[in-house]
Order: C-alpha cells, then sequence, then structure tokens
C-alpha cells in the first residue's frame, strides 16, 4: 500500500480551500441559499432533509453574508479532494498518480461549481465518493469492517438527500452481474445497511409519516427536467470533470474492468453504466453521476500517470482544464461583463446568484407607489422560493412587508393573511395570478442590469388586488413543487 503523498496533496486542498474562500462573496447568494436562510428549523422538508438548510441557518450565527454560508461548502470540497484521492491509493497509485489526482480533481468544473456555494449536490461531492472509498477499502485490503463505515456514511447522508439510495441501488446491480456475488450474503453488508438504516432512522420516519415527500418532489423534478436529462446527460457527462479529463476517467473504467488487481471491485465499473441509466429514467438532474465519475478518476489516475510521464505534453491538457474550470465555475468575471460571456449558459450556478439585490430594490419601489392605504394591507408573493429568500434578506432596508411563495416547503410556513386585499406579486406565475386576482396590473419587469438571462430576467412585478374566493382558495392554486 503506497503512503499518502501528504505535501501534493495537501498543498492542493490548501490552494482550492483558498481560491473558494477569497471568490466566496462574488456575485451574491445563489437562489437555494436564499431558500436555507428562510427555511424554518425541522426535521424535514417536502423537497429535501434538515441537513443543508440547517448548516446554512447556523452560518448566520457567523456573519449573514454569503462568504459565511458558504463555509461548509468550501470544507465540504476540501475534504472530498482527499477521499477521492484516498481512492487513488488504494487502488495502488503512488506519489504522482496521487499528486494528478490531487490537483486535476481540485481544479475540475463541477468541484469548482458546488464547492462556491452550498447546496444539497455539495454535500453529495463528498459524500458518495466516501462511500465508494469505503467499500474499496474493504475489498481490496479484505477487511470487510470498512463496509460498516459506508454504511454509517449512508446513514448520516440520508440527513442531506435520499439520493445515495441510488447509488447503493447501482452498485447491487454491479455485483450481481459481475460480482463477488458473495457479497450479498456477507453480514458485514447487511450489518452494514441495518447501521446505515439505524442512523438515518429520524429521517425515514419522518418521510414515511409526511407520506415520502421526497417521492413526490423526485416526480415533480421529473416533470420539469426529464426531456432535457435525457438528452443533455450523455454530452454533460464530458464536461462534469471538463474535456481534458475524460481519458483519465474512462481509463479508470476501463482499468477496473480489466485489471486482475482490481477485479474484488469490478463492479463498481459496472454500477456505472446501470447508475446513468437509473438517472436517466428518473429523469431529475443531469450531475446525479458526478460522486461514482469522481471514483472512476480516481482510478483512472493510476494509469494515466505513466502515459503521462512518456507524454508530458499532457500536463498541459490538464493545467488548461483547471484554467478554463476556474473562469467557468468560480466568479472571476467581473459582474458588468458577465452577461456578455458564455459562462452564464454553461454554468446555471453562475446565473443563479446575480441580481438579487436589483431585484428586491425594485419590487420595493413598486410598493412603494402604492397608496398608502394599499400599503398598510399590501403582501408580497412570489413565483419561487429564490425571490421570496431574496425580499427576506434585502426587504428589510426599503421596510417591505411579510413575503410568500407557493413553491416547495413555503407553501407549508404560511399564507397571507385574509385581510391582505393588495399583492405586489413578483415572477413567472403572473398568468396564473391574473386569474385568481380580480384585478392585475403589470407595473415594472425584473432587471438585473448586467443582461444575465437567469430565470427571473425580463419577469413582470404585478400589483395584484382581491383575491376571488379569498385566500382559502387562492393559497392551494399557488402551489407548486419543483
Amino acid at each position: 500500500m503506497p503512503g499518502l503523498a501528504r505535501r501534493p496533496v495537501f498543498s492542493a486542498m490548501l490552494a482550492v480551500a483558498a481560491v473558494l474562500t477569497v471568490t466566496s462573496g462574488g456575485y451574491g447568494y445563489h437562489r437555494d441559499e436564499l431558500y436555507f436562510r428562510l427555511l424554518e428549523a425541522g426535521w424535514g422538508y417536502v423537497d429535501e432533509p434538515p441537513l443543508t438548510p440547517l448548516l446554512a441557518r447556523l452560518t448566520t450565527l457567523i456573519a449573514d453574508e454569503p462568504w459565511a454560508l458558504r463555509i461548509p461548502a468550501t470544507l465540504a470540497t476540501v475534504a472530498s479532494v482527499l477521499v477521492v484521492v484516498l481512492i487513488t491509493r488504494e487502488l495502488g497509485g503512488g506519489r504522482r498518480a496521487q499528486a494528478l489526482c490531487a490537483w486535476a480533481y481540485a481544479f475540475a468544473s463541477l468541484p469548482l461549481i458546488m464547492g462556491h456555494v452550498l447546496l444539497t449536490s455539495t454535500l453529495d461531492l463528498l459524500v458518495w465518493p466516501a462511500v465508494l472509498l469505503f467499500v474499496v477499502r474493504s475489498q481490496m485490503r479484505q477487511e470487510p469492517r470498512w463496509w460498516l463505515a459506508a454504511g454509517a456514511v449512508v446513514g448520516v447522508s440520508m440527513y442531506n438527500k435520499l439520493l445515495v439510495a441510488v447509488l447503493l441501488a447501482a452498485l447491487a446491480a454491479g455485483v450481481l452481474l459481475v460480482g463477488p456475488r458473495s457479497l450479498l450474503q456477507s453480514k458485514w453488508v447487511w450489518g452494514a445497511a441495518a447501521l446505515a438504516v439505524v442512523i438515518g432512522a429520524p429521517n425515514l420516519i419522518y418521510q414515511a409519516t409526511h407520506d415520502w415527500p421526497q417521492l413526490a418532489m423526485g416526480r415533480a423534478l421529473a416533470d420539469n427536467n426529464a426531456g432535457e436529462v435525457r438528452t443533455q446527460m450523455w454530452p454533460f457527462l464530458l464536461l462534469l470533470l471538463g474535456p481534458p479529463l475524460v481519458p483519465i476517467w474512462v481509463a479508470g473504467l476501463v482499468g477496473l474492468f480489466r485489471r486482475p488487481e482490481w477485479r474484488p471491485v469490478r463492479f463498481v465499473a459496472a454500477a456505472f453504466p446501470v447508475l446513468l441509466l437509473l438517472v436517466c429514467v428518473m429523469g431529475s438532474q443531469i450531475y446525479y453521476p458526478a460522486g461514482l465519475l469522481a471514483a472512476l478518476f480516481a482510478a483512472g489516475c493510476v494509469p494515466a500517470t505513466r502515459w503521462l510521464a512518456r507524454h508530458p505534453a499532457g500536463i498541459a491538457g490538464v493545467a488548461l482544464n483547471a484554467v478554463v474550470s476556474l473562469v467557468i465555475g468560480l466568479p472571476l468575471i467581473p459582474l458588468g461583463a458577465l452577461g456578455g460571456t458564455p459562462v452564464p449558459d454553461i454554468n446555471q450556478v453562475a446565473r443563479d446568484t446575480v441580481g438579487w439585490p436589483e431585484y428586491v430594490q425594485q419590487v420595493a419601489g413598486v410598493h412603494a407607489t402604492l397608496p398608502a392605504a394599499d400599503r398598510q394591507q399590501a403582501v408580497i408573493v412570489t413565483s419561487n422560493y429564490g425571490e421570496a429568500g431574496a425580499v427576506a434578506r434585502y426587504g428589510g432596508r426599503y421596510r417591505l412587508p411579510a413575503v410568500y411563495s407557493g413553491q416547495n416547503q413555503l407553501y407549508y410556513q404560511g399564507r397571507p393573511p385574509d385581510l391582505a386585499r393588495v399583492v405586489v406579486f413578483v415572477g413567472a406565475q403572473y398568468r396564473l395570478a391574473s386569474r385568481l386576482f380580480a384585478s392585475c396590473t403589470v407595473a415594472a419587469r425584473l432587471d438585473n442590469g448586467v443582461d444575465v438571462d437567469n430565470e427571473e430576467q425580463g419577469e413582470p412585478i404585478t400589483v395584484c388586488r382581491d383575491p376571488i374566493g379569498g385566500w382559502a382558495t387562492v393559497w392551494p392554486a399557488l402551489k407548486h413543487l419543483d
């Protein structure tokens, strides 16, 4: 077993930590981050378990700013670099292979994009490779007790997402396809499953007693995203880490099938096409294969090191990938110039972090034009949770009234009071709103001022009056999961 290449690995971890920290205040909050800030503490929500919103709320004790909220994201990304390197080490990768893995992965596209913001997917970039590390370690060392460590990680991960079940299903299918099928009867594997259930029991109980909202959320995502996922997931595989790194993870996939010394973990490679099929059928999000892809990349660094020793020019491709990933993944382009670049089209995270203070200022401008009597009974209703979170975060400086949204968990956190007859309605649901109120008039349109075409850009701010049938009728009509 090679030793850990501490200097190059820790240097890469420190470098990515520094880069993520320096850029953590760039642009602004992501829409999901604004949503997390708004959620009341609880055991779970209709669209997700409690862990990531809890972390988001805890960071406000440090400072109620994007840079503080992103501290857990930076820590998770840095830790994921070490975990992915340890997979390389378990597969026999020496100092050079570990160094390649650490630096190339730390500055690949998806780790930088997800590491810049606090999303549930950010934590999954740590969780999935950690599960795979302990599975690989158990098999390669013939020390089955490491399955229990994998089970513990699975149990904890249930408080972030139940998506880890998809990884487990793919691994089980891989074992069925290529073996060793004795794992299906192993007391250690079943013990790991039991441990995961025990650790995750509170969240599972919450799900069971609330009609499994995660399944409903998955169906809602599929309804919105399935067509895009099933067509775009395949080319997106080339972009998850960056095109220059594709030959490395392909080498890992092939090597896991072919190398005799890796035969005990061959099922990890067999799980990959199964995972792709599952993601395609689910139709939820195109980046779901990233965690398993990271393990394939870790494996590929072992043979890639020997190839790069004979073709040192290949290092230039790895370096170029890092530079391009930095520009695409982090807020390095001045905000005023961002809209004139292809970055917002490539990186949805970037465009979802632009314009929130400006949008709230424009909502406040419409609110200020209301007659004094209307302002006293007005509320703000937004089409999505990002808009609601932005008003909650920045509305205080304009003395805006309470904000409500029918999206996801916010629908259950409260509806406008019955006496609220005037609504400043924000966003794309205005067409629906026009049928739910006696009158609706478009008063302004959202404009981030930098020509970034995100979900809010150009959408109306509408003044609506008199909910038809009262809020008991109108509020359920505004409910939506997506």
